[in-house]
């Protein structure tokens, strides 16, 4: 699905949260505080989300290759999601923010996955007092996604679709496609995440670390994205 296209606004925003361990290694700290310090400027970027009226904020939270890291920071980030679930689920149901995951959820302990999708359920709302759809992307990857997608167009027996009908396949179906991205880190890259559905997203690159993304660095983001024309590939300001 296509974006926000006439709006100054972002409707939907995606962030690559980038940056925790080193945040901690500059201050001499324990990875472990970059890795809480992360989860408070999350919490903050829901609440800037609801304060600016957007209606869709999708965070990377853990990705495909994340599985790769040691079994210690692995089990370290396990824990940090679970608190947060406990911790947050509350506030979300409070300020009427919809829970919503996305990712092979399979790979994750069972415990986990059904704190989860309880997590979903207890955050539900109804479509006209919804303030935001929260996205979290754990254990995801963008070519996870298109090759999971796939599978399922092969599975139903369908031929020759159309872009919007492969949409309709991907994890992110009900949700319309990001106006902005975001990647903290001082990386230049998406890393894997949302491949398909960033094709016309604009691309903000902050020469900061995750864990110092506060309000102000949200903000600078939308006016960034106010200052920018998307055209979708529209031709129409060409000259002879």
């Amino acid at each position: 699905m296509k974006g926000n296209e006439n709006e100054s606004m972002p409707k939907h925003v995606a962030i690559i949260m980038d940056g925790n361990n080193r945040w901690a290694s500059d201050k001499g700290l324990p990875g472990v505080a970059g890795h809480q310090k992360g989860v408070e400027r999350a919490r903050e970027a829901v609440e800037y989300a609801v304060k600016r009226g957007l209606s869709t904020l999708t965070l990377f939270a853990f990705s495909s290759e994340n599985w790769g890291r040691s079994q210690e920071e692995v089990s370290l980030l396990m824990k940090l999601l679970n608190t947060a679930l406990n911790e947050e689920v509350p506030n979300l149901i409070k300020n009427s923010v919809q829970l919503n995951f996305i990712g092979d959820l399979s790979l994750f302990d069972d415990s986990l996955i059904q704190q989860m999708k309880k997590s979903e359920e207890l955050t539900y709302c109804d479509k006209k007092k919804k303030k935001l759809d929260l996205v979290i992307a754990a254990s995801y990857g963008g070519r996870w996604d298109i090759v999971n997608a796939i599978n399922e167009i092969k599975d139903s027996g369908k031929n020759n679709i159309t872009e919007q009908e492969f949409s309709s396949f991907l994890s992110t179906a009900k949700f319309e496609d990001p106006d902005l991205c975001i990647r903290t880190g001082n990386e230049i890259r998406v890393s894997n995440f949302l491949l398909w559905q960033l094709a016309y997203s604009e691309l903000y690159f902050p020469e900061i670390l995750w864990p110092d993304f506060d309000d102000d660095q949200f903000d600078n983001a939308l006016k960034e994205y106010s200052n920018r024309s998307r055209r979708f590939g529209d031709k129409s300001n060409f000259q002879l």
